[in-house]
């Protein structure tokens, strides 16, 4: 009885929260407008020849304060094959007032969805998505509000035509390292191949922005990469698999499913599933993050395969192993400063695998700090530890790109 009330209440809050977002985002950013260019996002056949990062074609976009470029640009997928990627480039209308050359933030977005309505280039610009885009602009502006240029990518699949390989560590690696070096090669913006980088990423975002600071050196080492903020980072796919099966975000472990689908065709993950699974296969790769959330939340995923077992019970057989090990972050060193940030409470994304990840990349002799994201409520705690999130990585990226030293603290977290 008194589970259920909790469960019922959770609900209510949920519900309340997700109307008052509606209502806010319809307020301040008034009715999404058409797909400007719908075209925008089919790629040329055969893709172009050329290198890592360049620019395929363009699109002008909207944004406040902000010259926004929309751009389809060339990267790899976690096969090393080319694919086209879509972003947005955008150059605040404020001058630069720091040091050297204007620096480019690489801007990692959090979860939006698997639809291709949900690509955060669309929602950036009023014609797609759902409130969380809100959470989205508000931490590109963050960004922007320093004089920083912002390059945003879209993810394998998310716009483009295939799957979105959510979480999959490799493609959205070179997904953002790719998009800053498009963002270097756009003509127009000021920008160049001397401007220096940073990565900044919450939430699926944060795990897109670690695995591009530890793959940098091998990757982009032309890049003179300052730092990379790594908030909520979801490091270690074997925990969540368990700790998000049951509960109000699981439709993000049928993401996780989908992604990981896409990048390993050959694990077969699909025909795990029984008929039910398949028909959420179906419709959760059709869906943007709210619409996931409220279809599949407190579902078991034992209730989805043929054999009645939890997605965790498979991951110590092969393929699983093996996918789940190479999606592993914090095997890798990265080159420049990370500061590693979580809520103590988060209830999506145990602050635990955050503050694994840190001690892994300390272990290897990386300069990391971690430090808690300020909650004040344990419920929500993840969605609403966004706005804390992008005033610490403007913050700390500032602090990168002006030189000073970043202050680690490996061994006291």
């Amino acid at each position: 009885m008194h589970n259920t009330f909790r469960s019922s209440r959770r609900r209510a809050l949920f519900s309340g929260l997700v109307t008052a977002g509606l209502v806010a985002t319809l307020l301040s950013f008034g009715a999404a407008s058409a797909d400007a260019d719908p075209g925008f996002y089919d790629p040329p056949s055969p893709l172009p020849r050329g290198a890592d990062g360049d620019v395929i074609k363009t699109l002008p976009s909207t944004f406040s304060g902000a010259k926004s470029t929309r751009v389809m640009y060339l990267s790899r997928d976690a096969a090393n094959r080319a694919i086209p990627v879509t972003g947005t480039v955008l150059v605040p209308d404020k001058a630069w007032s720091g040091p050297g050359q204007r620096p480019i933030v690489a801007y990692a977005p959090f979860t939006a969805g698997m639809g291709d309505q949900c690509a955060p280039s669309k929602s950036l610009a009023g014609e797609g998505g759902d409130f969380v885009s809100s959470f989205q602009k508000s931490f590109v502006s963050a960004l922007l509000d320093k004089g920083f240029a912002v390059a945003q990518t879209d993810y394998e699949g998310l716009g483009t035509p295939g799957e979105h390989t959510y979480v999959v560590r490799e493609s959205e690696a070179h997904a953002v390292l790719d998009v800053l070096r498009a963002a270097q090669r756009l003509s127009g913006t000021g920008l160049s191949s001397a401007s220096p980088v940073g990565v900044a990423g919450y939430s699926e975002g944060g795990g897109a922005s670690a695995s591009a600071a530890e793959l940098a050196p091998s990757y982009a080492p032309e890049l003179d990469l300052k730092g990379a903020y790594v908030g909520a980072a979801p490091a270690d796919k074997a925990v969540l698999a368990k700790s998000l099966d049951g509960g109000m975000y699981v439709g993000f472990l049928g993401y996780s499913l989908i992604g990981l689908n896409a990048a390993y065709p050959e694990a077969k993950i699909l025909d795990l599933a029984n008929d039910a699974g398949k028909q959420l296969f179906e419709e959760a790769r059709k869906t943007c993050t709210l619409d996931a959330v409220f279809k599949y939340m407190y579902r078991n995923s034992a209730q989805l395969t043929k054999d009645g077992r939890p997605v965790s019970a498979y991951l110590d057989q092969e393929p699983f192993r093996g996918i789940v090990a190479a999606n592993r972050i914090g095997t890798l060193k990265p080159a420049a400063p990370v500061l590693v940030a979580h809520a103590p409470n988060d209830d999506v994304i145990p602050s635990s695998i955050g503050k694994q990840l840190g001690k892994d990349w300390c272990a290897k002799g990386a300069n990391v700090r971690f430090q808690d994201i300020p909650s004040f409520s344990p419920l929500f705690s993840h969605v609403l530890g966004i706005s804390g999130a992008q005033g610490e990585a403007a913050n700390w990226l500032t602090e990168r790109f002006a030189g000073k030293p970043a202050a680690g603290n490996c061994g006291r977290f």
